[in-house]
């Protein structure tokens, strides 16, 4: 009997301990995954920089399009928990194909400038992750003379202009943190350099920080 006393003791006592490692892995396996302060996203404000990727022609009649990369810097002042005002700024650049010319002028330089205002609206959210929509209004300076030794629109290229743009899109943002989130935000991009308005595709990735004041709303 005292020998089977022991070994129910010997057997609760292992099953303790693994029970209290297997909890103590799942909560530091948990701390990774996720922010260990809780995300309330009542801040204010939020300020966003990433990197951006997209897609663009230009010129009217050029039959390929060109690829850019530059940065986008968006500043949001969030009214309620799920609405927000937001103001974007984007530069982005690269070298464009060019029609046929006895100039020796071979993909050029091309960069664009664009301010933009807006709302955003924050949809689903959790502890570690938030979903938001946005769209965004303005207009966007193109530069197309850079590189050339001629006037742009000889090889096919837009002249130097400033027209309307916006987009529509959509963020995902992963928490790190209350204030730190880690976004991918693909958009769909709307531009009127030419006749006609066209549609192009666009993806930025960058850090979200928020701050400000915590209000309830």
């Amino acid at each position: 009997m005292a020998n089977w006393k022991m070994r129910k003791r010997l057997v609760t006592g292992v099953l303790g301990a693994v029970t209290l490692l297997v909890g103590a892995k799942g909560s530091e396996a948990q701390s990774k995954l996720g922010p260990q302060a809780p995300v309330t996203y009542t801040n204010r404000f939020e300020g966003y920089g990433g990197i951006s990727f997209d897609n663009f022609q230009a010129g009217q009649n050029l039959p390929t399009r060109m690829n850019l990369a530059g940065i986008d810097l968006l500043g949001t002042m969030w009214l309620t928990q799920r609405w927000g005002v937001s103001a974007d700024f984007r530069f982005d650049g690269g070298t464009t194909p060019v029609l046929a010319n006895p100039y020796k002028v071979n993909r050029p330089l091309v960069y664009r400038e664009t301010g933009m205002l807006g709302g955003q609206m924050r949809g689903w959210k959790n502890q570690y992750a938030a979903a938001n929509l946005h769209a965004f209004g303005g207009v966007s300076h193109g530069t197309f003379d850079q590189g050339t030794s001629v006037p742009p629109q000889v090889v096919g290229l837009y002249t130097n202009r400033t027209k309307p743009m916006g987009v529509v899109g959509a963020s995902l943002d992963f928490n790190r943190s209350a204030r730190l989130a880690i976004r991918i935000s693909p958009d769909l991009v709307f531009e009127h350099f030419g006749t006609e308005t066209r549609e192009f595709f666009s993806i930025s990735g960058g850090v979200v920080y928020r701050f400000g004041q915590k209000t309830h709303y």
